[in-house]
């Protein structure tokens, strides 16, 4: 153990060590924040008059039960099946906490989210970070190889933040064989209603016929409540309870499950807004499939640019142009497809990058 400098408190040294997860930046004046994957819609006028009328002096439900129900009619499971948390994240802390500690060992694809090394680490277990393929998706063979003894939890994220790739249903089904039924596996799916890919793994496809399979969800991302932290998990009960017990009491607050509950109700205009965003995706796909394999393309609501040594500077011209990214100095830049007035801009940098930068690391092993 070690203690802090400047008083007697001791901490952990794994967790005094740990870095703070870093949001993405707010962009200048005038500027385009495309840093942290969020919706560029409002919040559903629903939601809005339906907030400005709660009772927000009373405790929360701290079974989600109205929103659990309205989960099991819209996707077809039973309402135990559902754990709500206060978003994907925090699932997923609960998840890995009730299922890994000290001695045990979680598997995962790297890089993707940035907030799973840290998970791992509070939990006192180690991670296995698997390369990804020169693609960029997950190398399932390796994963699969990477699986031992001591390994509880296996993740996986497609689409994968922030590469953008998906897992195919033959690569999730190929893993599932590999990993034993005593290992927990996550498929997390925080991006799932941007993807059109008919060979991507749908999870709610897959959760009843694998015992040990959990899926996290978001309402973050295309329910556009990234402010007020709700999400969910689908799984057989006896997986959920666990890590119902691991989480913090009444997390999810009044407001945020009222917000979900009404977002369910008006699938029709989610899906036009999560429409639009989709059609931004593929015009940004088709561009890049006409440029070649030196940026893989996006399956999420997101670009992936691995500039590698060149992060900086590429980062530098998305700020010239009023576009704040989320950089990961030495490997990439990922850029959010949300405006409609900043896609042109997008696809101009992304024409710069591969043209001029045929020669960084990343772009070298694809070629």
């Amino acid at each position: 153990m070690v203690g802090i400098p400047g008083g007697g408190v001791v901490f952990r040294p794994e967790i005094a060590s740990l870095p703070v997860y870093r949001q993405g930046k707010p962009p200048k004046p005038g500027g385009i924040k495309l840093s942290s994957n969020e919706l560029p819609f409002p919040p559903l006028p629903e939601v809005v008059e339906a907030l400005s009328a709660g009772q927000w002096n009373r405790y929360p439900d701290a079974t989600a039960a109205t929103l659990r129900n309205k989960l099991s009619t819209l996707l077809g499971f039973p309402a135990d099946w559902f754990l709500v948390g206060a978003g994907s994240v925090a699932l997923l802390q609960q998840f890995i906490q009730a299922a890994a500690g000290p001695g045990d060992e979680v598997v995962y694809s790297w890089r993707s989210f940035e907030a799973y090394p840290g998970l791992v680490t509070v939990s006192g277990a180690a991670s296995v970070k698997v390369p990804n393929r020169e693609d960029h998706g997950h190398d399932i063979d390796a994963l699969a190889a990477a699986v031992n003894d001591k390994t509880r939890v296996v993740m996986m994220c497609s689409p994968n933040n922030p590469t953008s790739t998906v897992v195919t249903t033959d690569e999730f089904e190929r893993l599932m064989a590999a990993v034993p039924e005593t290992c927990l596996v996550i498929l997390d799916e925080a991006y799932r209603e941007f993807v059109d890919d008919v060979d991507a793994v749908h999870g709610e496809d897959h959760v009843e016929k694998y015992p040990n399979l959990v899926l996290t969800r978001t309402f973050s991302k295309a329910y556009g409540l990234a402010g007020l932290r709700v999400g969910y998990a689908i799984g057989r009960p006896k997986l959920l309870a666990p890590a119902q017990a691991a989480g913090i009491p009444l997390a999810v607050s009044a407001p945020a499950q009222l917000a979900a509950e009404v977002s369910v109700e008006q699938m029709p205009e989610i899906n036009r807004r999560v429409g639009e965003i989709t059609q931004r995706i593929s015009r940004v796909r088709h561009e890049l499939e006409q440029w070649g394999e030196a940026i893989p393309l996006p399956y999420g609501n997101f670009v992936w640019i691995p500039v590698g040594e060149d992060t900086e500077r590429v980062s530098q011209w998305l700020e010239e142009e009023g576009i704040v990214a989320r950089a990961f100095p030495g490997e990439g830049i990922r850029v959010s497809i949300a405006e409609a007035e900043a896609v042109d801009v997008l696809l101009r940098i992304l024409k710069r990058v591969v043209d001029d930068l045929p020669k960084t690391a990343s772009q070298a092993r694809l070629g």
